[in-house]
C-alpha cells in the first residue's frame, strides 16, 4: 500500500510577471434553498489555494448570503431557487471563462437539478471536481478529466448509477481521479490507489468534504495535474483536520474553521 506523505506534495509556483487571471480561475456551481454554505466553503477553500478568481453561481437568494458572507467571492445570480435545464445554457457560457469548474456543493437531488447535472457534466469542456449531489446525479461512464470525491455512500450511488462494481469500476476511470473519502482516503486512478492518513474522526461534520472539493478544485486550476491536485487537497484538508484537533483540544472545531487555516498550513 502506497500512503502518502509530505514527499509527495508540489505546489503551485507563481511566476513574478504573471498578471490578474494567470494564477488559476474556478467557477462553483452550487447551492440551493435548502444548502447554502456548502458553496460558500468550497469556493472560499478555492481561493486560499492562491487563485486568483473563484466565481460561485448559486441561486440568487443563495448568492446574495455568499455576497454578505464574503467581498473576496465573485457571485452569479441565477433565478430561482434551485438550479434547473433552463440554466444549463447561460452556465455552459460563463464556464468557457474559467480553467476550472467545481460542481456539486448544496446543489440537492430535485429531479430538474440532477438533469441540470447531467447535462453541464457532458457539455462542459473543462476540468472538473466534482462533489457531494453532483456525484449523485451522474455515472462514471460520463465524466472526462475530473476529479471526484464522495464519502462511501456516494461512492456506493456513483457504481449503482453507472452499473459497475467494486471489481471493475477502476476500467472506466480513464482519466479521471476518485478521491474516495474515509478513515483512510483512497486516492485513485486507473493505474494504481494512493492513501492518506491525514485527518481525524472530527471531518465528519458538515462542511468538511466542501473543503476538500474546494482545495482539489483551486489546486487543479494552478497546476492542471488531476493527481497532483487530488493529493494535495487531500494531504492538506486531513492535516487541517489534525492541527484543529490539537488546538480545540477535540472534534469541536468546525468547516469555517479550517478555511482559516489553510493560508498557514500552505505556508509550511
Amino acid at each position: 500500500m502506497q500512503y502518502i506523505s509530505k514527499k509527495y506534495i508540489k505546489l503551485p509556483k507563481r511566476k513574478k510577471q504573471s498578471k490578474k487571471g494567470d494564477n488559476g480561475k474556478v467557477l462553483v456551481i452550487g447551492g440551493s434553498k435548502d444548502y447554502v454554505g456548502a458553496v460558500a466553503l468550497a469556493g472560499l477553500a478555492a481561493l486560499r489555494t492562491g487563485v486568483d478568481w473563484v466565481t460561485v453561481a448559486a441561486p440568487e437568494k443563495v448568492a446574495w448570503s455568499i455576497n454578505s458572507l464574503s467581498p473576496d467571492l465573485v457571485t452569479k445570480k441565477l433565478k430561482g431557487n434551485y438550479f434547473s435545464p433552463k440554466h444549463i445554457n447561460e452556465i455552459i457560457k460563463l464556464s468557457k471563462k474559467y480553467d476550472v469548474i467545481l460542481i456539486g456543493n448544496g446543489i440537492g437531488t430535485k429531479t430538474e437539478t440532477k438533469q441540470f447535472v447531467k447535462k453541464i457534466i457532458r457539455n462542459i469542456k473543462k476540468p472538473l471536481v466534482i462533489d457531494a449531489d453532483g456525484i449523485k446525479s451522474i455515472k462514471l461512464q460520463d465524466v472526462k478529466f475530473s476529479i471526484l470525491t464522495p464519502h462511501k455512500k456516494e461512492f456506493e450511488i456513483l457504481l449503482k448509477n453507472s452499473k459497475l462494481s467494486k471489481n471493475n469500476f477502476k476500467k472506466h476511470l480513464k482519466n479521471n481521479m476518485i478521491l474516495l473519502k474515509g478513515p483512510v482516503d483512497q486516492i485513485m486512478s486507473a493505474e494504481r490507489t494512493y492513501y492518506n492518513k491525514t485527518g481525524n474522526a472530527g471531518m465528519t461534520k458538515a462542511g468538511t468534504g466542501d473543503v476538500l472539493a474546494g482545495l482539489a478544485a483551486g489546486f487543479l486550476a494552478q497546476n492542471h495535474s488531476l493527481i497532483q491536485s487530488t493529493i494535495n487537497a487531500a494531504y492538506f484538508n486531513g492535516l487541517i483536520g489534525d492541527i484543529l484537533l490539537k488546538k480545540k483540544k477535540g472534534f469541536t472545531y468546525l468547516a469555517s474553521d479550517m478555511i482559516r487555516e489553510i493560508k498557514k498550513v500552505l505556508k509550511t
